[in-house]
């Protein structure tokens, strides 16, 4: 058992909150052929960095704006097989609403339509795409984050399910769980504790942003 201790826990969207693996994989292997890059190079890198990060690295004579626009439609009516997490809901009720956030690398627009479709409610604070000028592994999104649920950096404990998540909570000062829905237990070492559904952490509420996470752990550093 690990115990964390934190003000406020930050939430990445997709493959935490939101089962949307099949949605993700089968619109950037489509765009992929369309445009005669290798589908895997791109899925290798393809979880956890905002969609313009992508195509720059992967298809650098392409506007990534453009082309993730144009992703973010498809993904948004590609509806099939998205779905919650398990154990999302409860974990979410257990914590002050003031007290968790979703820092998404996913448009504002994305990240609104999973999360109505998985039946979890939109959080009062969301950090997505368009909010930061750097997207993950740059500590930016998070820090966003924890600029605006009011936490100090050092008391925020971010859930995450990819290495650029984890990178970009700790070189923001962050303590980061991994969840091994997307990456197997071998790419998530850089983590705190490792889980393989949220069913493992339990939370108390111990005061005013006091707040108590006992995980049972699958490994971790």
């Amino acid at each position: 058992m690990i115990s964390f201790h934190c003000a406020a826990v930050l939430f990445d969207l997709d493959g935490v909150l939101v089962d949307s693996t099949q949605s993700v994989e089968r619109q950037w292997r489509a765009w992929a052929r369309e445009h005669g890059i290798d589908g895997d190079t791109v899925m290798a890198i393809g979880h956890g960095v905002r969609s313009r990060e992508i195509i720059k690295m992967v298809a650098p004579h392409l506007d990534p704006e453009v082309e993730a626009r144009k992703l973010e439609a498809r993904e948004g009516a590609d509806q099939d097989g998205v779905s919650v997490m398990p154990g999302a809901l409860e974990l979410l009720r257990s914590i002050p609403e003031e007290c968790w956030c979703v820092v998404t690398s996913g448009t504002r627009h994305l990240a609104t339509a999973r999360l109505l479709l998985a039946g979890i409610p939109v959080p009062r604070i969301m950090v997505a795409a368009e909010d930061v000028s750097k997207g993950k592994p740059h500590p930016e999104p998070y820090l966003k984050g924890a600029e605006l649920i009011g936490a100090r950096p050092i008391d925020c404990l971010v859930i995450e399910d990819a290495p650029a998540g984890i990178q970009s909570a700790h070189a923001g000062a962050m303590k980061a769980v991994a969840l091994t829905s997307t990456y197997p237990d071998t790419a998530l070492t850089e983590a705190d504790a490792i889980i393989r559904s949220l069913d493992q952490i339990r939370v108390m509420v111990e005061g005013a942003r006091k707040i108590r996470l006992e995980i049972a752990s699958s490994g971790g550093c």
